[in-house]
């Protein structure tokens, strides 16, 4: 605790340098008022590249060790034999570890799940025998142990929880947590067209955010859309992301193979996030064919765009989208293109779920997260102080 009674929580952010724990780091800083809590000072060990990304707050002091910029044997290292006594040197009550995997000895410790993949051995068997096979091994015993040893621990939905559980046998006491939506994405829902009022020049638009990778099942989509082309229907799919090989090259011969007048299947490429509200703005529906999330954000950033959703029945997908949602096995064209038929047809079944996840995407705030993951910090804390003044 600091001179006014007010606790300390460490953060431990050493393996995070980018995508969404990054994002998650920033935004929860970023609408975070600790003090709600009874938090005076936060203070962030990670690298130099993320120290320049998270916000300036009064509450934060950053450290940036050289060490972990100098790759994962030093970031380890520095982990297991420097971090405990920064951390007590710094009177951290909690030391809070959102990326999931430390080897850090300090007490109490706080984790967090973010990442699916581990704990998924069917889908990461999707890689066959590969480097990220390997690193997805790794990581499920690395973040494995944090979350059986922790005093604590952050699910982001109820489905991680439960099938991390399994896999585990047994997790650390834990807390249910979703990431909040960046307000950029939020637009009002707008009343949808029937389809004959779209046209080869003016094409019924889908699109599909992502990350092109074996468990996003972009091939399966191309299948379906191209079904739906040669029905002729008026529709064309924009793929936008980044890709990981091989997958993306299976994506652009499938596409090549299908559509090779590129009628109906577009792949962009990535797109800035400043960039993507509009992408979604624009859509007509959005497709997301994911069979492996933690916490499914590209959903929730068209629901809060105000677009209707045709989704993956899998995973967390039906929890986050809810009962009202319009859903497809991932790996089947056929199951993808019934669904999105359908909605494409009836307009007020597309309007009703705009609407409908519209609503639902308030509940999920940066604000909220950042309370929630404060006010569960410091219960962990005053719980292992308590404990400890009851053994003396």
């Amino acid at each position: 605790m600091d001179d006014h009674g007010q606790l300390i929580v460490g953060i431990d952010a050493a393996g995070i340098n980018s995508g969404g724990g990054l994002s998650h780091l920033v935004n929860m800083l970023g609408a975070a008022d600790p003090r709600k809590a009874g938090v005076g000072e936060v203070v962030l060990w990670c690298r130099a590249s993320t120290g320049t990304a998270v916000p300036r707050r009064p509450f934060l002091r950053t450290v940036c060790p050289a060490a972990l910029d100098g790759g994962i044997v030093r970031t380890l290292a520095w982990q297991r034999f420097s971090l405990p006594s920064e951390a007590r040197r710094a009177r951290c009550d909690v030391l809070f570890v959102p990326g999931g995997t430390s080897v850090c000895g300090f007490r109490p410790i706080v984790g967090m799940s973010q990442n699916m993949l581990p704990f998924q051995r069917e889908e990461s068997r999707r890689f066959g025998l590969s480097a990220m096979r390997l690193k997805m091994e790794l990581l499920r015993r690395s973040q494995g142990s944090l979350a059986r040893r922790a005093d604590g621990y952050i699910f982001l939905t109820e489905f991680a929880k439960q099938r991390i559980g399994r896999e585990l046998g047994h997790t650390a006491p834990s807390a249910l947590i979703p990431h909040g939506i960046s307000e950029g994405f939020r637009h009002p829902p707008r009343s949808g067209l029937p389809i004959e009022t779209y046209s080869d020049a003016k094409p019924f638009q889908l699109l599909y955010v992502s990350m092109v990778d074996a468990y996003k099942h972009h091939c399966e989509v191309a299948q379906a859309v191209a079904m739906l082309g040669r029905e002729g229907l008026p529709i064309r799919m924009e793929f936008i992301g980044p890709g990981r090989k091989p997958y993306l090259n299976r994506l652009l011969r499938t596409i090549d193979r299908l559509d090779p007048e590129r009628r109906w299947l577009s792949y962009v490429g990535p797109v800035p996030n400043t960039a993507l509200h509009a992408r979604y703005a624009g859509a007509d529906l959005v497709v997301f064919a994911s069979s492996c999330e933690n916490l499914p954000i590209i959903m929730l950033e068209a629901m809060a765009s105000g677009r209707p959703v045709a989704s993956s029945g899998v995973g967390p997908m039906p929890e986050v989208l809810g009962q009202e949602g319009h859903y497809f096995d991932p790996e089947s064209p056929e199951s993808i293109a019934a669904c999105v038929r359908r909605l494409v047809h009836d307009v007020a079944a597309r309007d009703r779920a705009a609407v409908l996840s519209h609503d639902r995407s308030r509940t999920f705030t940066w604000e909220c997260c950042a309370d929630s993951t404060f006010a569960y910090l410091a219960s962990v804390a005053r719980a292992a102080s308590g404990r400890r003044e009851a053994e003396c």
